[in-house]
Order: structure tokens, then C-alpha cells, then sequence
């Protein structure tokens, strides 16, 4: 009657929407201030002032047009000041024509794979990994292939990575910093995986595009830094969105930006312009295009997110879990106590502690927490995580 392999798909979704769910099952048994919910990525911090002032003068001054269709990669303005933003900080040569708005990361990622996919070709993930890479190379009929980490660093293994790339190997996608370890890689590291995608692409006479799923960019903490991809891989394609960076997850708008050294650079552009229409984007929210243009130099505040960070960190290590400390991003990637780390995030529900199996994430034995939430639970979750850690007799 449906779709068999949507059904079965079913079966493998999010492990983070089905925690989310029991969190909501557990507020409305012991009321929602005795629930410890740490499975959504959902960013809590409100947008910066840029963005609200933004949202007024387009409202307030009642600008005509700005609700109606424009070019299917969006207006032609917006596309310029990120091109500019992007050349500054590459420097590589960008121009209004190598950008395409889209309907956040996700919808960015999907127009990507569309575009570059022929049937049975390959996507190399680094695991841990944001699940939805899964489905979105399965929606136009790729791979994926996955790399199992080095876990004392959870930086890319690169023998491994070598070794799983084939002739049908179309792209790898580098999510940095990490959802769910919170790791940035390494500049060094990064020059790695380039030289072995050229001697690959030589051996093979295949192109190898790198799609870097970077959401968190702006997200980072300790001086740290993001190195710049389309400086790093000569076929580089930058799929962005302001979800995290501005804290507008439910406006669903981001970008999309293809390195000129790319070759047939014209074709590729108008392969995602096509695909942004085709698979019913359409255009990305006309709105909000203006809005972000507005507010590129604008960030939500990190010092909340790292606040919580340190806390939790120093509090679980001193619990006896083991953890990189995470560099970026708003997560935790703790050991669990067990090999089983489904089994681990199931006891943990007895003390109200929703988290999500490392599984979820193609790497068993850990578990991820989101520390995106009020401090007060956090502060309060301590106690629950300390019963947890005395059961294994930590």
C-alpha cells in the first residue's frame, strides 16, 4: 500500500526524534522539571539583535515584492555578500553565480547529492556521523560508505579512509566541527584526506567532491578554528545554514556554495538551481534570504554554550566517563560504561536521563549528549548522572 522502502526505513529513523518522544512521555508522568532531556540538537539561544532589527525594518516598512518568487537560487543580492564573505575568508575566487539559497543544510545537502548521483555511486561518511547522511544519498540513489573513527581523538582514521574509496566513490561528506563529538579537524588532518582524494582521483579518472555539512562553524570556543575547506579540496561544495550560527533552526535557510576550481563549474550550477526547483524547494524563504544577508556578521552568543560545556565535562569526568572535549558544536560524546550503548541509554531512563546511543551515529559504545538546554537542568541532571554511574559501580 506504501512505500516498502519508506516503511523499512521506519525501522532505522532517528534514534534522537524516538529519545525526544520518550522525554515527552516521562514530563507528562513526572512533570518536565524532573526530566533530564539531553537528545535534540535544538539550539536554545534566541537570534542575535542583528536579525530582530533586520525582521522589523522588512516588516515595519512594509517592502513591496520581498513575498513573491525570485530566481530559483535566490536573489541575486544575497548570493553576492555571501560570495564576498566566503572569497575573504578562502581565498578562492567566488562569485554571486557559485551560490545557491536553499531550505537550510538539509535541504542543501539533499539538492547536492541530487545533482552529483548516478545510481549505486558512493558517499564516504566519517563515523560518528549525523544519521540522515543515510537516507539523504539513499533519495537519489547512492551509498554510503562509512569510516570507523580513531576514538582516542575522533579525528578521521586515514588508512581506513584510503581504503574506502572506490571507482564508484562520488563524494565524502565532512561534517566539522563534528555533530556528535563536537571535534574540529584538524587543519593538517584535513591536507591528509586532500592529497589522498587527488592520488585516488588520479588512479581511478573520478572526480571526488567534498561536501562540507558545516552548520556549527560558528559555534567553536577556546580560540579555536574552523579551517576553511574550500582553501583545503579543489572540489569542494560548502553546504551551510544559519540554523545554529543565527539560532534560526525553524526558518529553515541556508546556502549552498561550489568552489570555482570545480571543472564545468556552469554545469554544476545549474544542475542545483535545477534540483533546488525539481525536488519542490523551489526557492529558499524569500524573507529570511533578505534577513541573513543583514546579519552575516552576526553570531549567537558561545560563552552560554560554553559555560555549559565546562560544566558538564569536568562533572561527568569526574564521574569516570571518558571524553574528547569537545572543541565546537553544542555536544557531548561520553564512553558508555558498557559496550552496549543502547542498553546503557535504556538504564539511564530510570533516572529521568534521556540520551542518545552513540549507535545512532554509527559508533557503538557512546552515547551524545546535547547541551543546548537550560543551566539549571543541567545543574540539576547532575545528581541523576552520579545514581547512573553507581550502578556500574563508578
Amino acid at each position: 500500500m506504501f512505500s516498502e522502502k519508506i516503511v523499512n526505513n521506519l525501522s532505522r529513523s532517528s534514534w534522537i526524534r524516538a529519545m525526544f518522544e520518550e522525554g515527552a512521555k516521562l514530563a507528562e508522568k513526572y512533570g518536565a522539571d524532573n526530566v533530564y532531556d539531553f537528545s535534540l540538537g535544538n539550539p536554545y539561544a534566541e537570534p542575535p539583535k542583528e536579525v530582530t532589527e533586520s525582521l522589523k525594518k522588512y516588516i515595519l516598512n512594509d517592502e513591496k515584492g520581498i513575498h513573491r518568487y525570485m530566481n530559483n537560487a535566490g536573489y541575486p543580492e544575497v548570493r553576492g555578500k555571501i560570495a564576498e564573505s566566503l572569497q575573504r575568508e578562502s581565498g578562492v575566487q567566488l562569485s554571486v553565480d557559485n551560490i545557491v539559497m536553499t531550505v537550510g543544510a538539509a535541504g542543501g545537502l539533499n539538492v547536492v547529492l541530487k545533482a552529483i548521483l548516478n545510481d549505486d555511486e558512493e558517499v564516504i561518511v566519517f563515523a560518528p556521523y549525523f544519521v540522515e547522511y543515510n537516507f539523504y544519498a539513499d533519495n537519489h540513489g547512492g551509498k554510503t560508505v562509512v569510516v570507523p573513527p580513531d576514538v582516542t581523538t575522533f579525528e578521521p582514521d586515514l588508512i581506513a579512509f584510503e581504503e574506502s574509496i572506490t571507482p564508484k566513490t562520488k563524494a565524502l561528506i565532512i561534517n566539522n566541527p563534528n555533530n556528535p563529538t563536537g571535534v574540529i579537524y584538524s587543519e593538517e588532518k584535513l591536507k591528509s584526506i586532500a592529497e589522498i582524494i587527488v592520488k585516488k582521483e588520479k588512479e581511478y579518472g573520478t572526480t571526488i567532491f567534498v561536501l562540507s555539512d558545516q552548520p556549527y562553524s560558528e559555534i567553536i570556543y577556546d580560540g579555536a578554528k574552523v579551517p576553511s575547506m574550500l582553501a583545503i579540496f579543489n572540489n569542494a561544495i560548502i553546504v551551510n545554514s544559519f540554523s545554529k550560527s543565527l539560532g534560526l533552526a525553524g526558518e529553515r535557510i541556508g546556502y549552498i556554495a561550489a568552489s570555482s576550481r570545480i571543472k564545468d563549474i556552469d554545469v554544476l550550477m545549474n544542475a542545483l538551481t535545477f534540483c533546488n526547483r525539481t525536488l519542490g524547494f523551489v526557492n529558499a524563504p524569500g524573507l529570511f534570504q533578505k534577513v541573513v544577508s543583514d546579519s552575516l556578521g552576526a553570531k549567537v552568543e558561545t560563552e552560554e554554550y560554553k559555560k555549559r560545556r565546562d560544566f558538564l565535562y569536568e562533572n561527568l569526568t569526574r564521574l569516570g566517563f571518558e571524553c574528547v572535549k569537545p572543541q565546537g558544536a553544542f555536544y557531548l560524546f561520553p564512553k558508555a560504561f558498557i559496550e552496549d550503548d543502547v542498553e546503557f541509554v535504556k538504564r539511564a531512563i530510570k533516572y529521568n536521563l534521556l540520551l542518545v546511543p552513540g549507535s545512532g551515529f554509527g559508533c557503538p559504545g557512546y552515547f551524545r549528549i546535547s547541551y543546548c538546554v537550560k543551566f539549571d537542568m543541567i545543574e540539576k541532571s547532575i545528581s541523576a548522572f552520579e545514581k547512573l554511574a553507581k550502578e556500574f559501580n563508578k
